[in-house]
């Protein structure tokens, strides 16, 4: 990078000024990853000082029967398939309940859209599990599925989300976002919501009172110039509704291992290489950078490894998700060694580890418990340490 234009963008960051697009696209650009970095944590650390955000959640997918064939997915499974299946709600409470001793306090709900389920179903799913687990937040649903709900159901997103957050709903969850920009997004995508539905069901949503996240899947066909894109249109959108609590870059996955039919499902996977651990590093940094108005950026550890998780704390991000304890729609795809869950012990190891201060916060992002501060470099080095792989 030109070494003027790096002093701009710097400038910039600290005197709190507003990126552009134009910026976007320079700052990946940029090889520095260590110039990245600082920055990125500069922003980092005046939102959430040392802070760490996780929770304890379990993932449930109730159905991996879908009716879309997204090109990068290999959860999807249609109907008749030796593997595909659909809990029964009796199924989905006791596998929420299988955690309600380690103090649980979110269930985080995503499916296939089923082609046959009713839309019955997911209203009542949410209201058993709300009584079964009464103080534990539910958060559910793409505004993929609930623009499927409208198409099953005959009745508006307005009226759906009204339903389901009678039922318990909390908060939508930010996928079905992939990457919002057609150049790639009709190479990716088999269902019908894009950017016009996506932003429009998490705007009703945000003027109902629900925060919801935002994600963007990078990393695949997409450039540099596709996830600055993706990113100001959330910026955008925030500006006008202050409804997004937390950004989450999530890491493309191709398809190793398909361990029950062998099928490798994901289509787009020959010509493309999934990012390395500096690209993501990158995309987190560029993503704090530009997206000023949301008070969080996650890394979903389960996508990245742990040691790049921790690493990102240094590189704009303050949330490390939670327990997660199944999460079918990554582990379908990749064999590369990230574990199917983290208990709090471990949560707080590895936060404490990379130097910062835990904090344990629900869906609302509201602190359940502080935790205190990391242990001291000499205080590290006078015991053995655990090292995250």
């Amino acid at each position: 990078m030109d070494a003027g234009l790096k002093r701009e963008l710097e400038a910039k960051v600290y005197a709190g000024e507003r990126l552009t697009r134009e910026d976007g696209i320079a700052l990946y650009a940029s090889d520095d990853l260590t110039w990245l970095g600082r920055l990125a944590h500069h922003k980092r650390t005046e939102l959430n000082g040392d802070r760490v955000m996780f929770n304890v959640n379990r993932h449930l997918n109730l159905t991996n029967v879908c009716s879309a064939s997204c090109a990068y997915c290999s959860f999807q499974r249609k109907p008749g398939e030796k593997d595909a299946y659909t809990m029964r709600i009796d199924e989905a409470v006791r596998k929420a309940k299988e955690m309600e001793d380690e103090q649980l306090t979110e269930l985080h709900i995503v499916n296939g859209l089923h082609p046959t389920l009713p839309w019955r179903y997911y209203p009542k799913v949410l209201r058993e599990l709300k009584a079964a687990l009464p103080k534990v937040n539910l958060k559910a649903f793409t505004a993929t599925e609930v623009q499927w709900f409208e198409k099953i159901s005959g009745l508006s997103a307005d009226q759906i989300l009204d339903e389901l957050m009678d039922a318990g709903l909390e908060s939508l969850t930010g996928g079905g976002a992939e990457i919002f920009d057609w150049e790639i997004r009709q190479h990716i995508v088999d269902h019908a919501c894009h950017w016009e539905d996506w932003s429009r069901i998490h705007r009703l949503a945000h003027s109902k009172g629900m925060k919801t996240p935002s994600t963007m899947l990078y990393g695949h066909i997409e450039e540099p110039r596709h996830r600055v894109d993706h990113v100001l249109r959330l910026r955008e959108l925030q500006d006008e509704t202050g409804g997004f609590q937390v950004f989450i870059p999530l890491r493309y996955q191709h398809d190793f291992v398909d361990s029950a039919d062998g099928k490798i499902r994901n289509r787009i996977q020959a010509r493309t290489t999934m990012a390395s651990p500096a690209e993501s590093l990158k995309t987190f940094a560029v993503s704090r950078l530009l997206f000023d108005n949301v008070p969080h950026v996650k890394c979903f550890w389960v996508m990245h490894g742990l040691s790049v998780a921790q690493l990102s704390l240094n590189f704009g991000v303050d949330d490390l998700d939670g327990s997660v304890v199944e999460y079918k729609i990554t582990h379908d795809a990749d064999s590369y060694g990230t574990p199917n869950t983290m208990h709090r012990d471990d949560l707080l190891h590895l936060i404490w580890d990379a130097g910062f201060r835990p904090m344990e916060r629900n869906t609302r992002y509201e602190v359940v418990r502080e935790y205190d501060a990391a242990p001291t470099l000499a205080q590290r080095r006078a015991e053995p340490q655990q090292v995250w792989a």
